[in-house]
């Protein structure tokens, strides 16, 4: 970049799941909020599209190339170069910040300064989700990344929160509809510590295990539905500002989560080192490795609990800001 050129910069953040994983693959509403970590990515024109040096690549870089495809003219190739703190492949949204952060800066590059289209952004961004991930994807990720603060899933319009956009997808399975809706960040001093146990277990699998154990056992559905009288417990909760409430709701959220076998003793590991400083503890995401979430009112405390037990420790405030411009050319 030594040629005097400002590239064009956008950042977007990770996110969180509060309430209702699995579950939101049956009809129950589910709780993302943003995080403080961050993806930013910088493009420069260049002589060819690359990503931090090398060569775009549709397999390596799926979600680059089809936002490429959807929002830019092909003879402005760009070099893009990626940074930021979110964890790979750690159930925390990276790929979908990565899909946000390039297709705002793909979209002020050719439309040249006109305000962001968060909608179409978001729904672009679910595309791409889905693009890479053999045609599969909610919305969650890419809503949560675009819109930032705390978002709403659902597969009906909810009564609480602020109805956003729906959301549709054509799947293997046939199509899928979702409702998203915001709520507004947390104004208290409560913060998330997130525990990251290094395990990866991909979220495939995790789902197919669960979609494997409610067909063999079709009564546990009354443990979907119970997530899902949590999950809406827990938004009333965030809508009062009752943070020992919403805590409880997610604890009571993992236990479910446990039943269901979606847990690990690495997850176990940490949660019970965190939940004697905190007002709420779950694993967030797929399980089966990945991060556990601690709501609490100290976070230097409980994130030393956690290292201690051998997590990676990040830190967020409940609720952040979405996708958007760093700086212009």
């Amino acid at each position: 970049m030594g040629d005097g050129v400002t590239p064009t910069a956008a950042s977007a953040p990770g996110k969180c799941i509060l309430f209702g994983e699995h579950a939101v693959v049956y009809g129950q509403p589910a709780v993302a909020v943003a995080i403080e970590q961050r993806l930013t990515v910088a493009m420069t024109p260049a002589p060819s599209w690359s990503v931090d040096g090398s060569p775009l690549n549709s397999k390596k870089h799926p979600h680059i190339v089809m936002l490429k495809d959807a929002l830019m003219d092909e003879d402005r190739p760009m070099a893009i170069h990626i940074s930021g703190d979110i964890p790979n492949a750690s159930g925390l949204g990276s790929s979908a910040a990565l899909s946000a952060a390039v297709g705002a800066a793909m979209h002020h590059l050719s439309t040249q300064q006109q305000p962001l289209d968060k909608d179409r952004l978001s729904s672009l961004a679910h595309l791409a989700e889905a693009h890479a991930q053999g045609g599969r994807a909610s919305p969650m990720d890419a809503s949560t990344s675009v819109e930032g603060g705390v978002v709403i899933l659902s597969n009906q319009r909810e009564e609480r929160g602020d109805w956003l956009y729906t959301r549709r997808l054509e799947t293997p399975e046939g199509e899928r509809t979702w409702e998203v809706h915001s709520l507004p960040a947390a104004t208290e001093e409560v913060h998330l510590v997130l525990g990251n146990t290094g395990v990866h277990a991909p979220t495939s699998r995790q789902v197919a295990m669960v979609a494997k154990a409610l067909a063999a056992q079709p009564h546990r559905m009354q443990e979907i539905e119970a997530i899902g009288t949590v999950a809406r417990r827990g938004i009333d909760a965030l809508i009062r500002g009752d943070y020992e409430a919403v805590g409880h709701a997610m604890s009571e959220n993992h236990l479910l989560l446990r039943n269901l076998g979606v847990s690990s003793p690495e997850l176990e590991n940490l949660i019970q080192a965190a939940a004697p400083t905190s007002l709420g503890v779950k694993l967030t995401g797929a399980g089966g490795g990945g991060c556990m979430v601690a709501l609490t009112r100290d976070p230097k405390t409980t994130g030393e609990a956690i290292e201690l037990a051998g997590g990676r420790v990040l830190i967020s405030r409940l609720g952040n800001p979405g996708v958007h411009l760093d700086s212009s050319g």
